[in-house]
């Protein structure tokens, strides 16, 4: 169905209600937007299902939320595995809860128990909830740390990761195949209740989450010699984290936890935070300026749905607050991890770290140093969270620690995606263990750069938006696939790995051989040194994302470097 042929049937249609049809006659006269809605069906990324919330194909909403479930439940059905039913979870975003419930009636209608948390949660504790109640599936609605005009809806199979291939494929294959907006299913809340279909998922829930993250602690003796020492200035970004991260900290001891008031409570418009992502320094300035006031030696905030953790930490040396990228806090985390457990003999036989392709190359020298194992999976949480399966059935090694450059990590194995809950819970051991040593975080950091080497990473994004930009991030990654460069600037390309085509040329020699891993729209330039970039585009938003790490001499050094070879991918492309 043509673009305006789609426009006409949602606003003729009894199927679709007054709302929507009066939001699509407000823009009848704009070409370009009618385009942007009805040009194509919102897909599974990475990330899952996300786009801007509206009305059309190409937007978040009732209809589209409803037929990406009735395709999950066809899918489901075909299975077998109904009988097991799904967990069904939201964050703080508009339209979150109505999301949530059209989710779990659309499951009842076709006869699969929907079990719904009564009110927001983490995403990992959807994760984590899923795989207690044995269920065969889970939806997490979430659009992430993405601006308030989004949302979006993760997809969990009964493992607890998101969906990896080929079930991520076949089921939205099956959305696909549903051409007829009136064959989706769904029911009233008090049939579905009545019909045992739907059951509110409560506090128990969250009490046996708290118990698996506590298992975690490594020295709690160290917690609570320190936890009246240590200051901490917490904010949830106006999330899902703010209760169980206060939960958490208070249960392990920790006195001293302030968190910024202004973003305590769930808000979806995010307290006017320009990018509730803990990526952005603007999102903590309120933070920052709360640890000043307090003098507090860590400042944390987790995205909105509590996967991802951001981290600033004094410098007693200059009394500033520096900041910490995903891959230095992870490097912090795994380091005393690693380290600890070989300590007290608590480390598992065969013990493996998983990371992803794009996240630091310190995590070679830190797991050879502790003989551990480490493999490198495509980008996104849930290649990691399907090594964990892997490792369960084949019983070839034992998960330890993952971590990818995002602000993403996971310590143990109750959940099956990044758990800022339990990164929090982790970093503020390692800051115990630094106070109790008179270090501070940033001081271990300094510590581990000096064991292990300065390596430092960025990123490089262009945005290009609709139609004409998905066309133009393709051509980009087209000419790079056909003409790989010979060298960024004045370092030459050794190796040249093409992920979808599953080759990794090399430059000097022309051997070919292969990748190992899944196909994936992904390019990838191994440069003398340590130093590497890699191309791929965005799975949830309409960005080509560039990659690039380096290994400086010191810190100075490594940033000179990091911003010479941004400079030599801006100039390529």
């Amino acid at each position: 169905m043509q673009v305006m042929d789609q426009f006409n049937f949602w606003v003729n249609d009894d199927y679709f209600d007054a709302e929507t049809k009066n939001e699509l006659l407000s823009i009848r006269n704009d070409e370009k937007e009618i385009e942007d809605r009805f040009y194509k069906e919102l897909e599974f990324g990475t990330g899952g299902l996300r786009g801007v919330i509206g009305a059309g194909t190409n937007r978040m909403n009732i209809y589209t939320v409803r037929k990406a479930t009735q395709g999950l439940a066809n899918f489901i059905l075909k299975q077998g595995t109904q009988a097991k039913g799904v967990a069904v979870s939201h964050d703080n975003r508009r339209m979150s809860r109505e999301f949530a419930e059209e989710t779990a009636l659309c499951f009842a209608a076709n006869g699969i128990k929907a079990y719904i948390f009564d009110s927001l949660r983490p995403t990992p504790e959807l994760s984590f909830a899923l795989r207690e109640l044995g269920c065969t599936a889970g939806v997490m609605v979430t659009a992430s740390h993405n601006p308030p005009e989004y949302n979006g809806y993760k997809v969990y199979w009964a493992d607890g990761a998101q969906v990896t291939a080929p079930l991520d494929s076949e089921i939205i294959g099956e959305v696909r195949s549903i051409s007829d907006y009136h064959t989706v299913k769904t029911m009233s809340m008090d049939d579905a209740k009545k019909a045992g279909l739907y059951e509110i998922i409560g506090a128990d829930m969250d009490d046996k989450y708290m118990a698996a993250l506590k298992k975690q602690a490594i020295h709690p003796e160290i917690i609570t010699e320190m936890a009246s020492d240590i200051k901490i200035v917490y904010t949830p970004f106006c999330g899902t984290g703010n209760k169980p991260v206060q939960r958490i900290l208070k249960e392990l001891g920790f006195k001293n936890v302030y968190v910024v008031p202004e973003e305590e409570n769930p808000d979806p418009n995010f307290a006017d935070i320009p990018y509730p992502n803990p990526e952005d320094k603007r999102a903590f300035e309120r933070a920052l300026k709360l640890a000043k006031e307090k003098d507090a030696d860590i400042v944390l905030a987790t995205d909105p749905d509590a996967d991802r953790l951001g981290v600033y930490a004094k410098d007693t040396k200059t009394g500033e607050y520096v900041s910490f990228t995903g891959n230095m806090s992870g490097m912090l985390i795994a380091e005393y991890i690693l380290r600890e457990r070989t300590k007290t003999g608590t480390m598992p036989a065969n013990p493996a770290l998983v990371t992803t392709i794009v996240t630091t190359n310190m995590t070679k020298p830190i797991t050879e140093a502790y003989n551990v194992k480490l493999i490198e999976v495509l980008t996104g949480f849930k290649y990691i969270g399907e090594q964990i399966k892997w490792f369960e059935q084949s019983g070839s090694n034992n998960y330890v620690f993952g971590l990818e450059e995002s602000y993403g990590c996971l310590a143990g194995t109750h959940a099956r995606d990044k758990d800022a809950i339990v990164a929090v819970m982790c970093l503020c051991e390692v800051a115990s263990y630094c106070k109790k040593n008179n270090m501070t975080l940033w001081d271990m950091m300094i510590e581990t750069y000096e064991k292990y080497g300065y390596f430092k990473e960025t990123q490089y994004t262009i945005t290009l938006k609709g139609i004409e930009g998905s066309k133009k991030i393709q051509e980009i990654m087209d000419k790079l696939r056909t003409n790989p460069p010979k060298a960024f600037g004045d370092k030459k390309v050794l190796k040249f790995r093409d992920y979808k085509n599953d080759v990794i040329l090399d430059m000097e020699s022309g051997e070919k051989t292969k990748t190992g891993l899944p196909s994936s729209n992904v390019l990838y330039f191994d440069l003398p040194n340590d130093y590497w970039c890699c191309a791929r585009p965005s799975g949830t938003e309409p960005k080509l994302k560039f990659y690039m790490g380096v290994k400086g001499k010191n810190l100075e050094d490594a940033e000179k470097e990091v911003e010479a070879l941004t400079e030599a991918v801006k100039a390529l492309i």
